[in-house]
């Protein structure tokens, strides 16, 4: 990217995190053969390991976050259905629209409050059954929610609309690419979550650190079927098990340590706090994410973004007073400080 040499503290995204030693080390060590003819022992190592951690039957490795979801969108929905979703969630809006454009699904956006669905707001979202209409067919949730500045969502959320949409017949599908960040902040196993969706996916390179991937987890007769959608999607990969590795170290080893990013994004929120001008949106901070506002005598989100960029600090404009900041495995407390004090210095 260009300039990026420049960047000291780089907070636009946890996607940044890169290999440590000991994690390339691993990488360079598996043991590998083709995962499309299902013969890398490390990428089934993988996929064994993130369905145990999260009670599924079965699992499968992909590419990306957004290839999980729409294989999820494709496992549960045809074309001509229709999927209700919270209207900021990274399906509905990060995504291309791929599953109107690959699936021919549409979805039904609607607001939660800070990101956040009560089933109460889902009952009249429910199509009847009409020769005229879509039919509805799916809920998809997301845990942290990228969009609401990492906000949880409550376990008991989940629980209410996974009842509801199972009672209405509807299938239940968790976009939990930071799902982890979930359970290390509250101390709730990722699995409590997991378990109450019909299919989740899960990033192993936010917050974890690894180079690569993602995985979808449910049935094994719904893995079954998401084989093909994925060689379908593009998504099948040969001697795969050199990034696999790089996601079970992850696992091994990088749960944890989500908590210092916490810490982190804590520090740079109190400092936000101080600084007349910028606000945070929401002011409460669950996990690595923060968002604040920028006022309008400061000028706009992406000059305020250039100014930083130029004193060595990157963050991410996301709408025209909006600013985003991640805090990650690469980023030290020591970087953080310093970040707050060049927001210091361009707000003064």
């Amino acid at each position: 990217m260009k300039g990026a040499d420049s960047i000291r503290v780089d907070l636009a995204s946890d996607t940044l995190t890169r290999p440590t030693a000991a994690m390339r080390e691993a990488m360079a060590q598996a043991e590998v053969g083709d995962d499309v003819f299902d013969e890398d022992p490390t990428v089934q190592a993988l996929e064994a390991r993130i369905a145990e951690l999260l009670d599924k039957q079965d699992a499968i490795y992909v590419p990306s976050g957004s290839m999980g979801n729409q294989i999820a969108v494709r496992l549960h929905c045809q074309p001509g259905d229709e999927l209700l979703c919270e209207a900021s969630c990274h399906l509905h809006n990060i995504e291309q629209a791929a599953h109107v454009q690959l699936r021919g699904v549409a979805s039904q956006p609607i607001a939660g409050r800070e990101g956040i669905l009560q089933v109460e707001q889902l009952a009249a979202h429910v199509r009847p059954e009409n020769d005229h209409m879509v039919r509805t067919r799916l809920v998809c949730l997301e845990n942290t929610h990228n969009r609401a500045a990492g906000r949880i969502l409550p376990l008991e959320n989940a629980q209410n609309i996974c009842q509801w949409a199972s009672e209405q017949g509807l299938a239940s599908h968790l976009d939990g690419a930071r799902l982890f960040n979930a359970q290390v902040a509250t101390g709730t196993p990722a699995a409590d979550w997991a378990r109450l969706f019909d299919t989740v996916s899960v990033c192993f390179s936010k917050g974890l650190g690894a180079p690569v991937g993602s995985a979808l987890c449910g049935t094994a007769e719904l893995i079954r079927q998401a084989r093909r959608h994925r060689k379908l999607l593009g998504g099948g990969m040969r001697q795969a098990g050199i990034i696999a590795a790089g996601a079970l170290y992850a696992l091994d080893h990088h749960v944890d340590r989500l908590a210092e990013d916490h810490a982190t994004a804590q520090q740079l929120a109190e400092a936000i706090r101080q600084l007349d001008g910028l606000t945070l949106q929401p002011d409460t901070i669950d996990t690595n994410m923060l968002i604040f506002r920028v006022d309008e005598r400061l000028g706009d989100a992406a000059s305020f973004c250039d100014r930083l960029r130029d004193q060595g600090v990157r963050m991410l404009p996301i709408s025209a007073q909006q600013v985003r900041a991640v805090t990650h495995m690469d980023v030290s407390p020591e970087q953080v400080n310093e970040a707050c004090q060049v927001l210091g210095r361009l707000v003064e």
